[in-house]
């Protein structure tokens, strides 16, 4: 036997047991790296979403109280028929909690409020989401931070 079968007997060919776990750890690795990341997406696409769906919520629920007031997760739910998945005070909706606040009409100034929609978790491998939106009565614009919980004014989502 030569030389080289004596080490390809003992060292390790693409057909080793040891080898192909390897190789199928690495594809498996990448291919739920790909996932998760496609997951992530998809929740900050439905957050997005989320916060268009509620202002139309909002601007159907004010309209019925003559420009007075505009309501909360359970009230639009209540009163207009926003899906039932967003009530409570702060929802999560596809790894994403959303927080409204309202200001009532008071001292001249109209009725305002603001929606905010923030990943569960935003760092590691069990993230939800890496982006912070925010939408508002003033405004059909969903806003987008990366760092922090977003505001009027950050940067629209490119869309």
């Amino acid at each position: 036997m030569s030389c080289e079968k004596k080490h390809l007997r003992r060292g390790f060919g693409l057909s080793s047991p040891s080898v192909l776990v390897l190789i199928a750890a690495t594809f498996l690795t990448g291919a739920c790296d790909a996932g998760r990341e496609i997951e992530i997406s998809g929740n900050e696409a439905a957050a997005v979403m989320a916060l268009h769906t509620i202002a139309v919520n909002q601007r159907l629920y004010i309209k019925r109280k003559n420009g007075d007031a505009y309501g909360t997760f359970d009230q639009l739910i209540t009163e207009v028929n926003l899906d039932r998945r967003f009530a409570g005070d702060a929802p999560v909706v596809s790894g994403y909690v959303l927080t409204m606040k309202i200001t009532p009409k008071a001292g001249g100034r109209p009725a305002f409020f603001t929606i905010n929609a923030d990943p569960l978790r935003s760092e590691g491998r069990d993230a939800t989401g890496k982006e912070h939106y925010y939408i508002d009565a003033d405004s059909d614009t969903v806003k987008v931070n990366r760092q922090r919980p977003a505001g009027p004014d950050d940067l629209p989502v490119e869309q």
